[in-house]
């Protein structure tokens, strides 16, 4: 058991990926806190972990509400001591380029993607600084070093995440938190098969074999492989491992054309 004694706040836990992250920490014995903004979400995902054997408390919590976030770190305290690993995968998609990308849907993606990434690290570095230890993983995006067409606001977003990865790892050095991100290419979610029924309906297969192909290994990643690299990178096995982006892309960046 990897995470033997370990508390995991896991946020986002409505999505498949961060679903699968939460229930893959707990199968290594964390203890979970499964934080999502419907609280029927968070409910379903503690309450699988609990069927499987495992610890875990739901708690409700829109991510760009500081208050709602202290809240929810005190509640992971009351339940089981403390917090250990925090891992940031709640976040929203936005489909525009610059002139198509309004306003309000600018300030949409940043309040969840990178105020709601701040506000939970800023409510956990202090518990981990008494624990004398701890690990933030931080989900990013291939959008944040890639030029994606449509993806203006996501990518600046992910951009965001990924400097705040890096400097969190380096003020924190001294305080045995390690921080790392996951930059993932197209994961087959339902999020993709909703899009391709609302953009191209009677041509999904079509669009799904293309946005695959769009990937040198032919195909998406599936959730189970974010968790798998979650899993490590929140493990003692990864402890020489901070500051680091890891792409998981299938070549995306490096292997095309």
């Amino acid at each position: 058991m990897k995470l033997n004694g370990k508390v995991a706040l896991v946020t986002g836990t409505s999505t498949n990926i961060g679903g699968g992250i939460a229930e893959g920490l707990a199968a290594e014995g964390a203890a979970l806190v499964c934080v999502d903004a419907r609280a029927e979400n968070a409910s379903d995902c503690a309450r699988y972990i609990k069927s499987t054997g495992g610890r875990a408390a739901a708690v409700t919590c829109d991510v760009t509400d500081e208050r709602q976030v202290i809240d929810a770190v005190a509640a992971a305290r009351e339940a089981f001591g403390g917090i250990d690993i925090l891992v940031n995968s709640a976040g929203i998609s936005h489909i525009g380029t610059l002139e198509t990308t309004s306003e309000t849907d600018f300030d949409a993606v940043f309040r969840v993607n990178v105020k709601g990434m701040y506000n939970c690290m800023a409510a956990s570095i202090g518990h981990m600084k008494a624990r004398a230890g701890g690990v933030i993983l931080n989900l990013a995006s291939i959008a944040a070093s890639a030029g994606l067409a449509d993806r203006f606001a996501y990518s600046m977003s992910k951009g965001a995440v990924v400097a705040m990865t890096y400097s969190v790892a380096r003020d924190f050095l001294d305080h045995n938190i390690r921080c790392n991100c996951i930059s993932p290419a197209r994961v087959h979610t339902p999020f993709v098969d909703g899009f391709l029924r609302r953009n191209y309906p009677g041509h999904e297969e079509e669009m799904f074999a293309k946005l695959a192909q769009s990937q040198p290994v032919g195909r998406m990643a599936n959730p189970d492989e974010v968790a798998w690299l979650a899993l490590f990178l929140c493990s003692d096995e990864a402890a020489f491992i901070t500051g680091t982006d890891y792409p998981l892309d299938g070549g995306f960046l490096r292997l095309r054309g």
